[in-house]
């Protein structure tokens, strides 16, 4: 029985999540279009858009293969089932709810809890998270990262909310499986505006996860 999932390989290779919140899912296709092409590879569309599971078939035959499609801000096991059954390629939360890591577990797709403290922290490790979403994380920066990992020399985390671009880097640093980006991602990307903008911002970023890589 599977007690844990990896991390996605794509996760692995870049480790940048997009995190699409729109007033509706038809906004999404042309994004996640610019996203793939530029090698952002994981994205996470959320539930607080309508419609979003509606749209996963078309996202993930967009992705054709290249990119991984999540579904996030699940907050129920109904949600989780049904973005399971959708075909979600990774689930995530904002909180740590032990039934919904156990559902994604059973089902081996990779999820990602939300916690803060240190005993929401462990308790969604130890129900088999993926990797725990530490949200939100712009409220702490990357330092906190590095703390934990004094207890949980084994934590997988991925810093998600609040995050600028130049905060990439400090937390990649501080151990990061990888780093969970919103508007300073994407912009007004998602409301119409400018494609050009968005790759910039793209190649930017990940110019940035590079240079996190060189060892100092």
């Amino acid at each position: 029985m599977n007690t844990r999932s990896e991390i996605p390989a794509r996760l692995r290779q870049m480790p940048i999540v997009a995190v699409l919140r729109a007033d509706r899912a038809q906004a999404y296709a042309p994004v996640v279009q610019v996203l793939i092409d530029e090698g952002v590879v994981s994205i996470e569309s959320t539930l607080t858009t309508p419609d979003t599971l509606a749209h996963l078939p078309q996202l993930r035959e967009l992705a054709a293969g290249r990119a991984d499609i999540g579904i996030g801000t699940i907050t129920s096991v109904e949600q989780a089932d049904a973005a399971i059954a959708a075909g979600a390629d990774y689930l995530v939360t904002p909180v740590t709810d032990v039934e919904i890591i156990k559902r994604a577990v059973a089902a081996d797709v990779p999820v990602f809890p939300g916690a803060m403290t240190p005993t929401e922290v462990n308790a969604a490790w130890q129900a088999g998270a993926t990797a725990v979403k530490l949200f939100p994380a712009g409220t702490v920066g990357a330092s906190f990262g590095s703390h934990l990992r004094g207890p949980f020399p084994h934590l997988e985390f991925v810093p998600s909310g609040g995050i600028g671009l130049d905060e990439i880097e400090p937390w990649l640093r501080a151990g990061a499986a990888a780093v969970s980006l919103g508007s300073p991602l994407l912009g007004d990307a998602l409301r119409g505006g400018s494609t050009d903008t968005l790759r910039e911002r793209i190649r930017r970023t990940v110019a940035v996860v590079d240079q996190a890589r060189v060892p100092r």
